[in-house]
């Protein structure tokens, strides 16, 4: 039986590609997912497609009311939430810095970065009280490298691995099991908006060179249990040939 059976799983941006992926995955693993998106009418088909075990609650990751009106909405018809996977994030605006729009620049911080906090701030207090819970956070290699055109993303994603690391500080010694998780390039929707971009090398990329979302999708659904023990505190890579293996993924 799967570490996640019974488990009440809240995913945010879980309206397509690694989000969905994801909770559909650990649906099919016995899970209770919880959809958090924007997006109402897609979690909702996506909601009816799983079944009883998921829950779609529409709001915005930048919103701390929302995320924490949706962390106690779920709590009452789920139950406690065990894992919350930090996914929802945005790639706009993609430009030059000295151009950029102010406004959209800080809205990829409000979506990428406080929405992580939102999260966090929701969901881990009530972990640490009854001292069980695991909190994982989609972060990027651009968290650590800058990107022509990126700035935005670059920096919002820094500031995710940051909170990352200052969550496990101030609360892995109380049950708290917290990581993130570097997936690479992933075939989504986000990819095809840095394609059509034109910046940067990874624009430059086929898209048969982005892996599909079942990878990262099957990665995070090891990372929900025990055996991911070893990485707590850290960023998981998908490139890691010993995560990979424990994950079931071929190398």
């Amino acid at each position: 039986m799967s570490e996640v059976s019974g488990k009440t799983v809240f995913v945010t941006g879980a309206s397509q590609g690694i989000g969905e992926a994801t909770a559909r995955l650990l649906a099919h693993e016995g899970a209770r997912v919880v959809l958090f998106a924007r997006s109402t009418a897609k979690i909702d088909a996506i909601a009816r497609d799983i079944g009883e075990n998921a829950l779609a609650i529409s709001g915005d990751v930048a919103s701390w009311a929302d995320v924490a009106k949706a962390m106690a909405e779920a709590e009452r018809h789920f139950g406690p939430v065990d894992i919350l996977i930090n996914n929802a994030g945005m790639i706009d605006p993609i430009g030059m810095m000295n151009t950029s729009d102010p406004q959209a620049w800080g809205q990829a911080i409000d979506v990428n970065t406080k929405g992580v906090y939102y999260g966090m701030r929701a969901a881990i207090p009530r972990m640490e009280a009854r001292g069980s819970g695991t909190v994982i956070t989609i972060s990027s290699g651009a968290a650590h490298n800058a990107l022509e055109g990126w700035s935005a993303y670059c920096t919002s994603k820094a500031g995710t691995a940051m909170l990352t690391s200052a969550a496990h500080l101030e609360s892995g010694g109380k049950g708290v099991r917290i990581m993130g998780f570097s997936p690479g390039t992933v075939a989504t929707q986000m990819q095809k908006e840095i394609k059509s971009s034109g910046i940067n090398a990874v624009s430059q990329l086929d898209w048969e060179d982005h892996h599909p979302v079942d990878v990262p999708a099957r990665i995070l659904l090891w990372m929900c249990g025990s055996d991911a023990d070893d990485y707590l505190g850290q960023e998981v890579h998908h490139a890691d040939e010993d995560v990979r293996t424990r994950a079931g993924i071929s190398v």
